[in-house]
């Protein structure tokens, strides 16, 4: 899985592991990518019967790979536990683009696990497998940017709210609480030239409020958001694709850097808006996305 891939990652729907009869529907479905889970969704006593169900799917998509595009990425139990190791030796192999840690709270620890998982590759022969690291306790979230630098395998940082707030009393819907940990999140993974990911909303029968959550998470630069149920997913890819009036912006600015850039001239104005190099990148990120997205000639999302 290229980094690239990962950026155009809006929607990521949770899957139990210990749910089989619903992958087929979250093949169909329009999320960008599959979250296989063998952690919180699934009892202790089922755990074995998860991890066989997701290695199963895995070797199924990889032989017959009609995903439309989805990434597949497996939710493992944390590296701590007695479930890590078997984990990875089941889900291993063809069919997998990412595996997700949760509970990381520190670059040695992450890099503990990483080792864990390159030993595990090494010997069954196979490539280095992309990493997408939780951030949902007090220190992972401390912790952040040490955790998003810690190895070039790192390919994003994904907030968990349930873990970061509950334990601790803070409402889930508190918007000051919401924005300063995903600003910290953002810069972190900004730090190391990585996509950040909003947690997902448990509240299903919210839709206004998925939507308003994507909305401020996007504002603040984060590629994506997770989805626990089907209905959030349309709302989420929305709220994160660029719409016509950005591409078009988009276009405008990169357009004049170019023939400035000819002209030998370091700042200009599109919009009314005074443009420089800062600007410039971020349009071309818009355009970029936009491209993989289809949306360049008015294409369908």
């Amino acid at each position: 899985m290229t980094l690239a891939s990962l950026r155009a990652m809006r929607s990521k729907l949770f899957l139990p592991g210990s749910r089989p009869e619903l992958f087929a529907k979250g093949e169909a479905s329009a999320a960008d990518a599959l979250s296989f889970d063998l952690e919180d969704s699934v009892a202790p006593a089922r755990k074995a019967e998860a991890r066989a169900a997701v290695a199963a799917a895995l070797r199924a998509r990889a032989a017959a790979p009609a995903t439309g595009g989805k990434l597949a990425i497996v939710r493992v139990n944390a590296a701590e536990t007695p479930h890590f190791a078997a984990d990875i030796a089941a889900i291993l192999g063809p069919g997998l683009d990412a595996i997700n840690l949760p509970m990381v709270e520190d670059a040695a620890g992450l890099r503990a696990a990483i080792a864990q998982i390159a030993a595990a590759e090494q010997a069954a022969g196979l490539p280095p497998c992309a990493i997408l690291a939780n951030i949902e306790t007090p220190r992972g979230l401390r912790c952040a940017a040490e955790i998003a630098t810690a190895h070039p395998r790192i390919a994003g940082l994904q907030i968990g709210y349930g873990d970061l707030f509950e334990p601790f009393g803070i409402a889930r819907d508190e918007e000051v609480a919401l924005q300063q940990v995903r600003l910290a999140v953002r810069l972190a993974a900004a730090e190391a030239r990585i996509p950040a990911f909003d947690g997902a909303l448990a509240a299903i029968a919210a839709p206004e409020r998925c939507t308003a959550e994507a909305v401020a998470a996007r504002r603040l630069g984060f590629a994506g958001k997770s989805c626990i149920h089907p209905s959030q997913i349309a709302l989420v890819n929305a709220a994160f694709a660029p719409g016509p009036q950005e591409i078009a912006h988009a276009a405008r600015v990169v357009a004049a850097a170019e023939a400035a850039e000819a002209q030998g001239i370091g700042a200009y104005t599109v919009d009314g808006q005074m443009v420089d190099a800062p600007f410039v990148a971020s349009a071309r990120a818009v355009l970029d996305l936009a491209r993989r997205l289809g949306l360049m000639r008015g294409e369908a999302v």
